[in-house]
């Protein structure tokens, strides 16, 4: 996918420390004690879900996707959990976050996920995306967040559990074996 002279393209086809240099010049290098780094911890990035913005041979963003689950006592509800979306801070503005979130949820829409949470800003990712918090008053996560900016995109028949743990998904290495 085009947008401009960047390019789209699966996360995998770029190296893992070019994908820590981008984010720690996004967030910083503080950023891995972060709530979202604890609902993913240990889990591998969704292929399928994770895409970079290339300039050339230049990255200038990226959005990565984990699995996650909503854990509560009957068992684990499985969801996507999206971001970080990182874009170089001088190339914010340009689009190239809004490109990567719209390209991650055609994927998620074309069968890659049908229920996906994020921590983000609840107007933007709300206005643009269809994200909101009205799913997930219920959940807890481990680690602070603002409650407004836990969002969540919901197209699951019958909807997630309404309240768990928000953690890593204990059953994707299995279900991604019978897959």
């Amino acid at each position: 996918m085009l947008v401009g002279l960047i390019t789209l393209v699966p996360l995998a086809e770029i190296a893992p420390d070019r994908v820590e240099q981008l984010l720690d010049a996004a967030f910083g290098a503080d950023r891995h004690g972060r709530t979202a780094y604890k609902i993913r911890a240990g889990m591998p990035v969704v292929p399928g879900l994770s895409f970079a913005a290339m300039e050339g041979d230049r990255l200038l963003g990226t959005i990565q996707a984990w699995p996650a689950a909503i854990l509560a006592a009957e068992g684990a509800d499985p969801i996507t959990l999206v971001g970080p979306v990182a874009v170089l801070p001088e190339a914010q503005g340009k689009g190239i976050g809004q490109a990567l979130m719209t390209r991650l949820l055609a994927a998620a829409d074309a069968g890659g996920s049908d229920a996906m949470v994020m921590i983000g800003d609840p107007d933007y990712y709300g206005r643009f995306f269809g994200f909101s918090a009205d799913a997930t008053a219920g959940w807890d996560v481990p680690g602070p967040v603002e409650r407004h900016r836990l969002l969540a995109r919901i197209r699951r028949a019958g909807g997630v559990c309404p309240s768990g743990l928000l953690g890593p998904d204990p059953d994707f290495a299995s279900r991604a074996a019978a897959a």
